[in-house]
């Protein structure tokens, strides 16, 4: 019944309350560790929300740019839980700009984006190369926002130029059922599994049409999963 979604959902803000200050803090007085920290919470909420994971296929060791499908906050989660680099996740600027909470996002040393400045891109970019410099792999959503966890959106340019910028090797992955699972728009939330499905990397040097095909290929395997469930 749709109360008891309501109450989960409930729930795990609750528990996100709670819970967020104190990785906040942690990260605050140990930033050295910041990613240990985010993994042992993201891992955490496995048990906490309710869900199981199913990992299908493997991210390339040499990738530099994870590209993902965006329909819940609980995609971020199940990837600080499980992938096995520093994720740095560009986000975006109304998040980091949230009273305290935002610190979530600025002590890891996210990509902070304001989509309005025209500065964006640069920013972008510079900060990219240093992370990755820093040994870290950029993630990013190429839909730019949330969807309804079947139909990709348009993807934005910013991940294509910046592959292009930098001359990066892609890791997409297509992620499946968050949004059944912690549905933050029509707040509610059930148990469930979660599947990430590790695709073939990508040299985007070797096919300029590389982006297009990927938008292609990412909602074939959204279609085919979501026919199944």
């Amino acid at each position: 019944m749709k109360i008891f979604g309501k109450l989960k959902a409930v729930w795990i803000l609750t528990e996100f309350l709670i819970t967020v200050p104190v990785v906040i803090f942690l990260m605050r007085f140990w930033n050295d560790k910041q990613w240990t920290f985010r993994k042992i919470w993201s891992k955490m909420q496995a048990y906490l929300t309710g869900y199981d994971l199913e990992i299908i296929g493997k991210p390339d060791k040499d990738a530099k740019l994870l590209l993902l499908n965006h329909q819940s906050l609980l995609d971020i989660i199940v990837i600080d839980a499980s992938y096995p680099k520093d994720p740095c996740w560009v986000a975006k600027q109304q998040i980091a700009d949230m009273p305290f909470f935002g610190q979530i996002l600025t002590l890891p040393k996210m990509i902070i984006i304001d989509r309005e400045s025209k500065q964006s891109l640069r920013k972008l970019f510079k900060e990219a190369k240093e992370r990755i410099e820093e040994g870290r792999v950029i993630a990013m959503f190429p839909e730019g926002t949330r969807g309804d966890g079947k139909k990709l959106l348009p993807f934005k340019a910013g991940a294509k130029l910046l592959a292009s910028k930098l001359k990066l090797k892609v890791q997409p992955a297509v992620i499946v059922n968050t949004r059944q699972i912690l549905d933050s728009l029509d707040f509610t939330a059930k148990a469930g599994k979660v599947k990430i499905i590790y695709l073939d990397p990508i040299d985007p040097t070797q096919d300029k049409e590389w982006f297009e095909k990927l938008h292609k290929n990412m909602q074939e395997v959204l279609d085919k999963e979501t026919q199944n469930s």
